[in-house]
């Protein structure tokens, strides 16, 4: 029996996570003797690297370029990654098969008509998805880790190490992972894509101020996420507002129904023109979505989306959720 045979997928070292060790293991034994390498499905490699919120390529090249000890690899992955125990859990769980099976009937957050509406204009909107308690001690968190407060918007636009445009690299912590685990959120997904097999991502906290005689908005201005490639494979993706907001607080926007016509709409372009030119998308009608602190947005990925231009006098404050299967389905060529 070969070495990388005897390590199971519950071989996961001190961070706890299933197939970490055979991936190192993988990798390891990629680099002496390719022909003695048994397969190592990507959908595990790609849901491991997603679940401790490192890169996939990042964590490759460091396994490739050096020659750690799985303790080794371990600390790198501390160092440079966000552990999250319920992240972590959840997704022994689904490659563990204990977390898969169809979407109950009683288990819908989302009636008829509601869903009539999502397959009209591509986006959905789920009321109170979380206590408006927690959005209030969400809101603190981003405040503090930003240096700023409510009450003071000189503060909401000096310059942090972790803000990225109106993006906030803050990943890990209890109340953010708690909204992340919203009973309500994770069933709105599972209803959407009838399965319950999904794993939530890591993703990033957004602050946008109201523009100012010195301040602009610096985008994302309408775009797209995956790639343009046809087909495109259905995918969703969400944000949780975390305060009320206005149509004009820098609210995000769509253009909805784009996702219903995107296929016709790549086929019509001239094969020199480039997609992605945001003056393509000029003549079609945009929504922003206004909505109340707690409510979660989801919206297909082919719709063409945004944030946009805050001309209130408060910040838009909102943290992006998402939930997909392991074996999502994307394009490895980007257009």
């Amino acid at each position: 029996m070969s070495k990388q045979s005897e390590i199971e997928i519950t071989d996961c070292g001190r961070i706890g996570i299933y197939y970490l060790k055979l991936i190192w293991n993988h990798y390891q034994r990629l680099k002496t003797n390719q022909s003695e390498v048994s397969k190592l499905e990507w959908k595990y490699i790609n849901g491991v690297f997603n679940a401790l919120g490192i890169g996939t390529e990042p964590a490759i090249k460091y396994l490739m370029l050096s020659n750690p000890s799985f303790e080794q690899f371990e600390k790198w992955i501390e160092e440079n990654g966000r552990i999250s125990q319920p992240i972590i859990k959840q997704f022994n769980a689904v490659v563990s098969g204990k977390n898969i099976g169809p979407v109950q009937c009683d288990e819908k957050v989302f009636s008829e008509s509601e869903l009539a509406q999502w397959h009209e204009d591509g986006y959905i909107i789920l009321r109170n998805a979380i206590p408006k308690s927690d959005c209030e001690k969400t809101t603190k968190l981003i405040y503090n880790t930003i240096e700023a407060t409510n009450s003071d918007p000189v503060t909401w636009y000096k310059p942090h190490p972790l803000k990225q445009g109106i993006m906030i690299r803050l990943f890990n912590t209890s109340i953010l992972d708690r909204n992340r685990f919203s009973k309500k959120i994770q069933i709105a997904y599972q209803q959407l894509w009838n399965r319950k097999d999904l794993l939530v991502t890591m993703d990033r906290v957004s602050f946008n101020p109201p523009e100012n005689d010195f301040y602009k908005f610096p985008g994302p201005n309408l775009h797209w996420d995956v790639s343009l490639k046809r087909p495109i494979p259905f995918g969703l993706q969400g944000l949780l507002y975390l305060t009320d907001t206005e149509e004009n607080q820098g609210a995000f926007t769509v253009i909805p129904g784009f996702h219903r016509n995107i296929e016709k709409w790549l086929n019509d372009l001239d094969i020199n023109v480039n997609p992605r030119d945001p003056s393509l998308l000029q003549g079609f009608k945009k929504k922003p979505i206004a909505a109340k602190a707690g409510d979660f947005i989801i919206w297909n990925q082919c719709l063409p989306h945004g944030s946009s231009p805050n001309t209130s006098d408060k910040p838009r404050i909102v943290q992006y959720i998402n939930y997909q299967p392991i074996d999502l389905e994307y394009q490895m060529d980007w257009v």
